[in-house]
């Protein structure tokens, strides 16, 4: 299932993102505030755990997220800034992290890079800002589910509608939470209107 955010600041802070003029901190900050949102939504319905602390009254115990259950997995470079910001939110859960490149000429992704850690029985958040032709998202997912997890939810910042209404078929268990779909791709596989390169863009790297 796919379920976009319709909140007037998610939307104003798209514009951000598609503003040229946004440089890197801007850039990886918006990006980050986006996956907060994300995460809100992504875990309304949580598995609970409870927590025993010392609060100014005495010891108490609370139901909170079961952090050491979760997994926070992104695909490099672009996501960075996304796990980053879903760390600092819940730093109880572990960090994974995968490396795709994607073939220019074929559009499709090539794995080169695989550091997640146990997933069995847990659940697994796989954040990646855009969902183009969806290929390296089914690929990560592909991977990901072969390590047992209980529940797979994706965080993106943008997709295509082809590329969502992709993965969705192929993996409909997974939930899909995206603060943009934009309206389409081009004949180059790039998103339209689109962002630019979320990579490129997070860290000053230009192209050659």
């Amino acid at each position: 299932m796919v379920y976009e955010l319709s909140n007037p600041v998610t939307k104003t802070l798209i514009m951000h993102l598609r503003d040229q003029s946004s440089d890197a901190l801007r850039f990886r900050h918006t990006v980050g505030e986006l996956t907060k949102q994300l995460m809100y939504e992504a875990l309304k319905e949580p598995v609970f755990t409870q927590k025993s602390i010392t609060t100014w009254r005495a010891k108490e115990s609370y139901n909170v997220i079961d952090e050491d259950n979760i997994v926070v997995a992104t695909v490099l470079r672009a996501g960075m800034p996304m796990l980053d910001s879903a760390v600092d939110l819940l730093p109880g859960v572990s960090a994974g992290f995968l490396a795709m490149k994607r073939d220019e000429t074929t559009h499709k992704s090539v794995l080169y890079y695989d550091r997640l850690p146990d997933c069995k029985g847990k659940t697994v958040i796989l954040v990646d800002p855009m969902v183009a032709t969806g290929g390296s998202m089914m690929d990560a997912l592909e991977l990901i589910k072969g390590r047992e997890p209980l529940k797979i939810i994706t965080l993106n910042i943008i997709g295509s509608p082809e590329g969502l209404e992709k993965v969705s078929k192929a993996y409909p268990e997974v939930d899909i939470y995206i603060a943009q779909i934009d309206e389409r791709l081009n004949s180059d596989k790039f998103i339209i209107p689109g962002l630019g390169d979320a990579g490129d863009r997070s860290y000053n790297t230009l192209k050659q």
